[in-house]
C-alpha cells in the first residue's frame, strides 16, 4: 500500500506580536505632536482576542488605526486575519472601533477551501476539516505541493498557513 503524505492548513495570528505592535503603536500616539491632549488609546484585550480603539473624532480615528496597522504589519500579523468594526460614539464625544482578531480558519471558509480543491480534480486529494484547521491528504507529494500552490493564488478571507508536512 502506498504511503499517504498530508499537510495541515491553520489560521493564526501570533498575540506577542499583536501585543508588542500594539505597545509600538501607544508609544507613537503618546510622542506624536497630533495627539498631544487628546484621549486617543489602544487596548488590548487578549483573552477576547481583540484590540479597542478609542479617539476624539473620526479623523483621528483613521490616524489610530493606520499608526496601528502599520505596526502590525511590519511584525508579521495577517492583516486579513483582522476585522474592523464600523466606528461608534461613546460618552464624553468619544468614537470607538474593535478589531476583532480571527484565530482559526472559519467554518464557511473551510467548506470553500474543501470544495475548490474537489473542483480541480486534483488526483487522490482528499481536505478534512479539523475544527478550526484542515487536514489534506494524497499519496502524491507532488499532487499536495500542486494543491498549496493553488490555495496559495486563491483568497478565502484570512492568511492561509500551510504546516505540519508528513510524508
Amino acid at each position: 500500500m502506498a504511503s499517504q503524505c498530508s499537510y495541515d492548513i491553520t489560521s493564526e495570528v501570533d498575540l506577542p506580536e499583536v501585543d508588542n505592535a500594539v505597545n509600538q503603536a501607544k508609544k507613537e500616539i503618546a510622542q506624536r505632536y497630533d495627539f498631544k491632549g487628546s484621549k486617543a488609546t489602544i487596548d488590548f484585550k487578549q483573552s477576547e482576542n481583540k484590540i479597542e480603539l478609542v479617539a476624539d473624532h473620526n479623523m483621528q480615528m483613521d490616524a489610530v488605526w493606520e499608526i496601528l496597522l502599520g505596526r502590525l504589519v511590519k511584525r508579521g500579523v495577517p492583516a486579513k486575519n483582522l476585522t474592523l468594526s464600523e466606528i461608534e460614539t461613546i460618552g464624553g464625544g468619544l468614537v470607538k472601533k474593535v478589531v476583532e482578531l480571527q484565530q482559526g480558519i472559519p467554518i464557511e471558509a473551510s467548506k470553500k477551501i474543501v470544495q475548490f480543491l474537489k473542483d480541480r480534480k486534483l488526483r487522490k486529494v482528499q481536505a478534512n476539516i479539523q475544527g478550526d484547521q484542515l487536514r489534506v491528504t494524497s499519496g502524491s507529494k507532488d499532487e499536495l505541493q500542486e494543491s498549496m500552490a493553488l490555495l496559495r493564488g486563491q483568497d478565502f478571507g484570512c492568511e492561509l498557513r500551510f504546516g505540519n508536512y508528513r510524508s
